[in-house]
């Protein structure tokens, strides 16, 4: 056991110290790697600078990326709602989370998550002195998480799913299960991740359901209707598609292309350029939304059912949304929701 917890650790080294090192290799032709690399330069003088002043207690959430913030959000904003006198730091690790994200109000301070390491994590903790770490769903960085368990913080694994093909419940996964003993509690989405954390005999393990019904219901609550989305759908039978990889968008694109009728819209999981342009050649009747909105003057035209053709006179009937943010509203329009 001991040997398979060192060469799963090994692994994990390598993989920690390789990922900085590819992306500043892709880092001139892919835009999020360059985001990566460049969010990260001076990242502890920038912590350092933004809580010189700062003199409260504090909480550290760290997210993975967007969608983990969606579900780390309500818990942040209970946080300063109950405990006004602590600062709330929130850190991504990836670069569509930080962009998207670092004006928002509800945290005192928002950074990029320096590279995972032990000399990272140790300097992290000496800086930002949290008394209380919630990790969101999937994050599972061994330094943090070690330094954090060696300074008795309580850390806390949240809004979290577990799969049987998880390294953890394997009998190679002795290092992954050294990375759950770190946490105080395990709060889960459902029974049966309980179930299977029991089995490995993780008892601290608690279902509490997934927090992002919660934010779901606070933007239900707060809808307000996006004027060129109620014009594109115009009474019309409306199919949503949200977070779209390749292979969903090769399943879809026959059923759009042969029903003009119909509206669709397409989120893809990413909005970069090549993933936007695969999407435009698949779906032959399509626009960006941000072509869209400029095509229907800024957002105006809100009365009439009349959209923009192709050269082929064909009416376009498919909206790609070439944004991040939009969709948690764009399911109120839908029908039909592919997800």
């Amino acid at each position: 056991m001991f040997f398979l917890c060192s060469m799963g650790k090994l692994f994990y080294i390598l993989f920690v110290k390789l990922y900085p090192v590819g992306a500043k290799i892709i880092s001139p032709f892919n835009n999020k790697a360059k985001l990566w690399i460049k969010g990260r330069r001076n990242i502890f003088p920038v912590i350092t600078n933004d809580l010189a002043s700062d003199r409260n207690n504090r909480i550290w959430v760290h997210c993975a990326s967007l969608g983990e913030f969606e579900q780390g959000r309500p818990i942040i904003e209970e946080l300063k709602k109950n405990y006004p006198a602590y600062s709330i730091v929130l850190t991504f690790f990836s670069p569509s989370g930080y962009e998207h994200q670092k004006n928002y109000k509800g945290a005192d301070h928002i950074f990029y998550m320096p590279a995972d390491s032990k000399r990272n994590a140790q300097k992290f903790f000496e800086i930002v002195r949290p008394k209380l770490v919630l990790f969101i769903k999937y994050e599972f960085w061994y330094y943090y998480l070690s330094d954090a368990k060696k300074r008795n913080i309580p850390l806390l694994l949240v809004s979290a799913v577990f799969r049987r093909d998880q390294p953890f419940f394997k009998w190679y996964g002795n290092f992954h299960r050294q990375m759950l003993g770190c946490f105080t509690c395990l709060f889960v989405q459902n029974k049966t991740s309980q179930q299977l954390l029991h089995s490995i005999h993780f008892e601290n393990a608690y279902v509490s359901g997934d927090t992002r019904f919660d934010r779901v219901l606070e933007v239900a609550d707060n809808f307000q209707h996006i004027a060129t989305i109620k014009n594109f759908c115009a009474g019309k039978t409306v199919i949503v598609a949200g977070s779209t990889w390749l292979e969903d968008d090769e399943e879809l694109d026959h059923y759009v292309n042969t029903h003009p009728d119909y509206r669709f819209i397409i989120a893809p999981h990413n909005i970069g350029e090549p993933r936007l342009q695969e999407c435009e050649k698949l779906y032959h009747h399509s626009i960006r939304y941000s072509e869209y909105i400029k095509t229907t003057n800024a957002g105006q035209q809100t009365t009439t059912n009349k959209l923009p053709v192709k050269d082929n006179q064909q009416t376009l009937n498919t909206l790609i949304i070439d944004n991040i943010g939009m969709l948690k509203y764009l399911y109120f329009y839908a029908s039909i929701c592919y997800i």
